[in-house]
């Protein structure tokens, strides 16, 4: 195969707008050019406020370019992947040439059947801890992706990462701009975009060992507070380029597919990395000289409630 078509591109970006992004805002666009596909920032969808620098848009962009990796192999097209191909569009994050045909693998069928699947569930876990075994994979995931995984394993580093998760989110409950720009993207079941009241954690409560972001002001039922010792993971990258970031968001989505294929559900913690000073502290709690990307629990929990996604039509661009 030497040129990807029409069809191949709806398959990718049919994949790649299933991956998760800051308040749900998909800041992406798919196009066919010179018979490659290429991955690339909205800038008008990008959350000014609490993503000023771009970082959490570049995450997206590289979650939605694993999956569109994914569908392209799972049709039996893989593709050479280049991110940020050209220093003159920087709005080109990646680019999908058309490598050999082969067959998709095992692991490649497994991930691209749990796209549809993988969502934020922000509602409590039950206390089933995940097994080793899957642990292991959830940090190999990551690692071939070219970041890194950490689990936190205790109450010692769990208490450790709460008290820095609740500092940054207090810093950001201060700023008004910041609120108000988080409750125009809290949207109700019409749209296809943001986050629906039905998908939002419940009201944040004193016991609550991880912060959750309010965005339904809804009680949770007696008897369902969250679990006690989550699993947390953190994870990184060695540098912290534009990059690196994409990197991230490509390691993100495979770990999350791979969690997703073991039957565990997921829900991201942005607090810590978003404010500089926690983020900082959650790096030298870790005794890491890379930088952290982004956190997140992992465990079984309930079924919980995807967040609304816009039509294939409407990421194309020509």
């Amino acid at each position: 195969m030497t040129r990807y078509d029409s069809s191949d591109l709806r398959r990718a970006a049919a994949a790649g707008l299933q991956a998760p992004s800051m308040y749900n805002s998909q800041p992406w666009a798919f196009r066919l050019r010179g018979g490659a596909i290429e991955v690339l920032a909205d800038p008008g969808r990008q959350i000014t406020i609490a993503d000023h620098g771009g970082w959490a848009l570049r995450l997206a962009l590289g979650a939605a370019t694993f999956n569109a990796r994914l569908a392209l192999a799972w049709a039996g097209t893989p593709a050479e992947v280049k991110l940020l191909p050209d220093f003159d569009e920087p709005d080109v994050v990646a680019r999908l040439t058309p490598a050999p045909h082969r067959p998709p693998t095992y692991t490649e069928r497994d991930l691209y059947a749990s796209i549809e699947r993988r969502y934020s569930n922000r509602h409590p876990f039950w206390p089933d801890p995940v097994p080793a075994d899957v642990r292991v994979r959830l940090i190999d995931a990551a690692r071939v992706e070219g970041a890194w995984l950490d689990l936190l394993v205790g109450m010692t580093a769990l208490t450790g990462f709460s008290e820095i998760a609740h500092s940054a989110d207090r810093v950001l409950r201060r700023d008004n701009r910041y609120q108000a720009e988080m409750i125009t993207w809290t949207d109700t079941e019409s749209a296809t975009d943001g986050i629906p009241v039905a998908a939002a954690a419940s009201v944040a409560e004193a016991q609550d060992l991880i912060p959750q972001r309010n965005f339904g002001g809804r009680r949770r039922a007696p008897g369902r507070d969250y679990e006690p010792e989550p699993l947390v993971g953190i994870l990184g990258t060695a540098g912290d380029r534009k990059l690196d970031q994409v990197m991230a968001g490509q390691a993100l989505q495979h770990v999350l597919l791979t969690a997703t294929d073991a039957g565990l559900s997921s829900s991201l913690i942005s607090q810590p990395i978003e404010v500089a000073t926690a983020r900082d502290q959650l790096r030298r709690s870790l005794g890491r000289s890379g930088f952290p990307q982004i956190a997140f629990r992992i465990g079984y929990g309930q079924p919980g409630h995807p967040s609304p996604r816009r039509d294939v039509a409407d990421v194309l661009v020509g």
